[in-house]
């Protein structure tokens, strides 16, 4: 399994009830990754996206969250978020 698949795992299975993510695609240094789901809403929204960098740097890999790619709210944080990141290394 390639890092950022094992990365995705494991944040699934630690945020799975409230959020999933998805790898989109992988082109050279950057990733697109899809966050679906009901969110916590305790929990800031750009959390969620922040802990795949955390997550990354427990597997070696440094990305970096740039871009909101698409949001689609159909109520307080719930929805879909597609996400562009920079892999750094």
């Amino acid at each position: 399994m390639k890092p950022l698949e094992r990365i995705v795992k494991e944040f699934n299975e630690l945020h799975g009830s409230e959020a999933r993510a998805r790898i989109l695609r992988v082109e050279g240094r950057e990733a697109i990754i899809e966050f679906s789901g009901s969110f916590c809403a305790t929990c800031g929204l750009y959390d969620y996206f922040e802990d795949i960098k955390w997550e990354a740097m427990d597997f070696g890999l440094k990305i970096e969250p740039v871009e909101v790619l698409k949001g689609e709210m159909d109520g307080f944080e719930h929805g879909r978020y597609v996400i562009r990141y920079r892999i750094l290394e």
